[in-house]
């Protein structure tokens, strides 16, 4: 997953488009017509923080991230031409604490290191609300979405990460850095 593009394979593209991307266009294609016939609903797309964003060793997931991002733009805004009642939507979640970061390779994300991957560390150190996400702050933002409350959204991203996105911070408060 943390490669260099020069290192990447050419293998290791269509794999990633497959996964990140074939996924969601099998979905909506398949999701589309049953929506349509039920009288509309709502898709929401995960995306990521990196479809956001360039990362160092993550361009082919950050183009397949992109790609879901402008997918469910073009969803949203062709549902909405057709008058369906289908609403569609993006979640980009960021550093969020999942089985995933257990299989990253310590040395690919963050050179010269062989120690295992620290998730917390990585939230305090990385989200302005200076912890790790959970899968239950996805949910959430997912039933939001898919809810009444959230009628008249479509075509637009819920980024759910803590703030990493909204800029950097020095902490000043409970959670700063003490150097001793």
């Amino acid at each position: 997953m943390c490669t260099s593009i020069a290192e990447m394979s050419l293998a290791d593209w269509p794999r990633q488009t497959a996964v990140n991307l074939d996924g969601v266009f099998l979905s909506v294609k398949h999701c589309l017509p049953l929506m349509r016939r039920s009288g509309g609903g709502s898709i929401v797309m995960t995306s990521s923080i990196a479809g956001l964003r360039g990362s160092a060793t993550l361009a082919g997931y950050c183009a397949t991230k992109g790609g879901v991002r402008l997918f469910a733009k073009a969803i949203a805004m062709e549902c909405a031409a057709r008058g369906d009642g289908i609403r569609v939507n993006s979640v980009h979640p960021g550093v969020i604490d999942t089985p995933i970061w257990g299989k990253i390779r310590p040395d690919l994300a963050m050179p010269g290191s062989n120690t295992p991957i620290d998730i917390e560390d990585i939230g305090r150190r990385q989200a302005p609300l200076g912890r790790v996400g959970k899968p239950q702050d996805i949910a959430n933002g997912v039933l939001f979405l898919c809810s009444d409350a959230a009628s008249y959204i479509t075509g637009t991203e819920l980024v759910i990460d803590g703030g990493i996105t909204g800029g950097a911070i020095t902490r000043t408060g409970p959670l700063a850095v003490r150097a001793d």
